[in-house]
């Protein structure tokens, strides 16, 4: 064979491999785009390719581990679901028998007692009162979570908000001898969000606070909407931080509560189109609220 004619042919397989490696190229990203889409939406559409060979066993055996996540994805849909159904149910089914032991340690209260006998119903009105407690806390929460819906927003002004949470906090804030640092502008700071939802978020983030705070607290809202609560946690770790917002994480050292409360104001606060956020740093814990803003601000 001429070396030209040599050189032709070999050029032809050259030029042939390339285009070849250029339409595997092009499946390639397809399937990719494909996956992407799969994954991100809730379908049941499989991947699809139009190549043979390796390719389509590679789109097999994707299409197979989709179906796979599929059915994992509604069984832990199904789970969580039935999970807070028993949860309302079971603290719900609590209210009654709550309310009866209750009533009866009024009536009890009526009676003379001995000093000890005193005591000890005084230990079990304290216990009624935080199970009672608790089983609110599981009731909203769970209807709360299983929700999915965006809250009805207006216009609110956050700077008011928050002074009214703070001036609610005031008796427990002097109780534990602490003393906010407040910094926010002296104009209102408009905001689009659900007043009642709002509130239920600055009280839960500032209930943390007392939970957690080693006597410090700083408050900072800017112009801008964007709001900055920070205070020293010495008993709280980056891992521990990093899991405040999970339902029914509790540190050890939090005498009270269910570790729901950062959890709620997270969910609320992403159904107002917003986000709640949490970091530790040399030895602060600093959330941070970001709401929309009002349109023209």
């Amino acid at each position: 064979m001429a070396p030209w004619t040599l050189c032709g042919v070999l050029l032809a397989a050259v030029i042939g491999l390339g285009i070849r490696l250029l339409l595997i190229q092009r499946d390639l990203e397809e399937l990719r785009r494909q996956l992407q889409d799969r994954l991100s939406d809730d379908t049941n559409t499989l991947l699809t390719t139009a190549s043979g060979g390796a390719l389509r066993r590679l789109t097999s055996a994707l299409n197979g581990q989709l179906r796979q996540l599929r059915r994992q994805r509604q069984q832990y849909l199904r789970s969580d679901r039935e999970l807070k159904e028993a949860v309302t149910a079971v603290s719900h089914d609590l209210r009654t028998p709550l309310t009866a032991i209750q009533g009866y340690l009024e009536l009890l209260e009526r009676e003379d007692k001995s000093p000890d006998a005193k005591r000890y119903l005084a230990r079990i009105d304290e216990r009624v009162q935080a199970m009672t407690r608790l089983t609110g806390e599981l009731f909203r929460s769970s209807a709360l979570l299983s929700s999915r819906e965006e809250l009805p927003v207006e216009t609110v002004d956050l700077r008011g908000a928050l002074e009214e949470s703070l001036a609610s906090f005031y008796g427990a804030f002097t109780a534990g001898k602490l003393q906010p640092e407040v910094s926010m502008p002296e104009k209102p700071v408009l905001c689009r969000a659900n007043r009642a939802a709002l509130s239920r978020v600055l009280d839960n983030i500032l209930s943390n606070a007392l939970k957690y705070s080693d006597g410090d607290l700083s408050v900072f809202l800017t112009g801008d909407g964007e709001l900055l609560f920070s205070n020293a946690a010495s008993r709280l770790s980056r891992a521990q931080v990093e899991q405040l917002f999970d339902r029914c994480f509790s540190v050890k050292t939090a005498e009270q509560g269910a570790g729901l409360g950062l959890s709620i104001a997270k969910s609320l606060t992403g159904q107002m189109g917003g986000r709640l956020t949490a970091e530790y740093r040399a030895g602060r814990l600093c959330i941070r609220v970001q709401l929309p803003k009002e349109e023209g601000m």
